[in-house]
């Protein structure tokens, strides 16, 4: 089943999309947005292809139409929303980002994805695939917990960032590209090494190949509570946990 959306789908509290059961490729259309919602799930979807909107006048809940502006075209678009959960899904090949998440979105969870052809990705048991060039993910200012993640090709960079994100980096595993100028997991950005080493970058239990190197600053990881982090298996184990990072090959009535 290939959904085609003329313009954005904007989504609205307290939903659900779900592709288990069925082959769902959204594509070649308008992108989905959260605009200040919370509780949303995105589960067992395709995404790629995606188009800017020319925007105009759209249904933004069930009883109202607004006036929106042209879509940037990303995968997903998420502006200021909450408590928001993507898993086993994939994408790739988006006009924009594949994934955005700005203006305070708070508790986002990416898990079992699978990412592939872009220039601009933005996290646990994800993997990220051929013709990926940076931003997996690019941070600005807040908090962001990239766990068990395989990161098997980059042309650029894995994980950058600019305005003092703290990013917390465990137990994935990161193979660098044969560039020898593209070794490094890391890249800060508008910022001098004076500014950034006070920055919180750790790595904790990475696993480093191909000559990858990650250029740590900041304090030590300090004890986070379960509430702020996933707990992460050595890098490892990676293998077998992002086996199934993508869509999942679900049958009605049979469990996945």
């Amino acid at each position: 089943m290939v959904i085609r959306l003329s313009e954005e789908l904007i989504m609205t509290d307290n939903k659900t999309l779900d592709g288990r059961g069925a082959n769902v490729h959204i594509a070649n259309g308008g992108q989905i947005t959260l605009q200040f919602v919370r509780n949303i799930i995105i589960h067992n979807l395709h995404i790629h292809d995606i188009k800017a909107g020319n925007g105009g006048f759209i249904r933004d809940s069930v009883s109202h139409y607004g006036y929106r502006t042209q879509s940037d075209g990303d995968g997903i678009s998420m502006f200021g929303s909450s408590r928001v959960w993507i898993d086993h899904v994939s994408m790739s090949n988006c006009q924009d980002g594949l994934i955005d998440a700005v203006m305070a979105s708070t508790a986002i969870t990416i898990s079992n994805c699978h990412f592939t052809h872009h220039n601009d990705v933005t996290l646990a048991f994800n993997h990220f695939g051929k013709g990926l060039v940076q931003r997996m993910p690019r941070c600005r200012w807040g908090f962001i917990h990239v766990v068990n993640n395989d990161y098997t090709h980059w042309l650029m960079y894995a994980i950058g960032g600019s305005h003092n994100p703290t990013i917390i980096s465990q137990g994935n595993r990161f193979i660098a590209p044969p560039n020898p100028n593209s070794k490094e997991v890391t890249k800060r950005v508008y910022a001098s090494e004076r500014e950034w080493r006070s920055w919180n970058w750790r790595s904790e239990g990475d696993l480093m190949m191909n000559g990858a190197f990650f250029i740590q600053s900041g304090n030590p990881i300090r004890r986070y509570s379960k509430k702020d982090v996933i707990h992460s298996k050595p890098g490892t184990f990676v293998t077998r946990l992002t086996r199934f990072a993508g869509p999942l090959k679900c049958k009605m009535n049979q469990p996945c």
